[in-house]
Formats: C-alpha cells, sequence, structure tokens
C-alpha cells in the first residue's frame, strides 16, 4: 500500500512541475497526423523560445493518403510542404496552468502564407500532447486547382509534443 501511495504522489509532483513553454531558450518537437479534405498525412514542427511569450520554429508536413484527382496521382511534390512559424505561446497570461499552452500564430509555408491555432498539455517534464489547426491566409496562385487545394486548405493535427 505504501508503494501505491509513493508512486501516486511522485506521478503527481512530476505533473505539478511540467510546464508547457517555458520561454527563451525553450525547444518542443511535434510529431503528429494530419487530417484535411482530401487526405492524411504525417507532421513535424520545431519550436525555438525566443522569449518569455514568443518562439519560432519549422513545420514538414507530407500526405500519406491522397485522393486522386481527375484519375491523377498525386506526386511527391503536391503531398509536401515545409514552413516556417512564429508563435504566441499564451497559456500563462490566461493562467490555466503551468502544463497547458495555447499558441495562435502565423505560418510561410512553400504554398501559402497561414494561420494556426494550437493547444499543448504536458504530462511530465518532457512529453505532452498537442493539437493544432491551420488555416491559410493568402496562396500564392489566386485561385487553386487541383493538387494545389491540398495545401491552401483548412488541416487538423493531433499528436505528440517532447520538451528539450
Amino acid at each position: 500500500m505504501r508503494t501505491i501511495v509513493a508512486m501516486a504522489a511522485l506521478l503527481c509532483a512530476n505533473l505539478i512541475n511540467a510546464q508547457a513553454f517555458n520561454g527563451k531558450g525553450d525547444t518542443k518537437l511535434q510529431i503528429g497526423a494530419t487530417v484535411q479534405d482530401g487526405g492524411t498525412g504525417i507532421v513535424a514542427t520545431t519550436d525555438f523560445g525566443l522569449a518569455d511569450n514568443l518562439s519560432f520554429g519549422f513545420s514538414a508536413s507530407y500526405m500519406l493518403s491522397a485522393d486522386d484527382i481527375l484519375g491523377q496521382e498525386a506526386d511527391f511534390g503536391d503531398r509536401a510542404d515545409v514552413k516556417a512559424r512564429l508563435n504566441a505561446n499564451i497559456g500563462n497570461i490566461f493562467g490555466i496552468g503551468d502544463q497547458f499552452d495555447v499558441y495562435p500564430g502565423l505560418d510561410l509555408g512553400l504554398r501559402n502564407f497561414g494561420g494556426h491555432l494550437g493547444f499543448r498539455y504536458f504530462f511530465s517534464d518532457g512529453f505532452g500532447l498537442y493539437t493544432e489547426g491551420g488555416i491559410p491566409i493568402a496562396t500564392y496562385k489566386s485561385n487553386p486547382e487541383g493538387f494545389d487545394k491540398y495545401n491552401n486548405q483548412f488541416v487538423w493535427q493531433i499528436g505528440v509534443s517532447f520538451n528539450f
């Protein structure tokens, strides 16, 4: 019984000390799944803390399953996207707990200029879950057609987050 109580206390202490964003010098890696109209894929993002509530990073995504359009299969260039991102990490401003971070942001990619809104929750100092939704604000083509629509629409992500 003492062992169970000790383990529970250790777990609770570990949860209390977890911080979602530590400010300047903080580094995050996220790996997840993407879901959008026409396909699903994988994504990896990284964020580096610049200041108390500001981070920048990069994102790379690849659609694993992409619907054919007019009988044609999407090639690698149609499925892949790379973005630079800037986040405002505002979880601490709302006072919702050190383990939780809310981060609206902007991204500049190979296909568009867009925005995203994400949420992270850390169970420990190094491991957590995240979800993020992104939309294009301005596309590089005035009327994206065919495979160009794949990277110019609402995208939802869910996955794991690591704190380094």
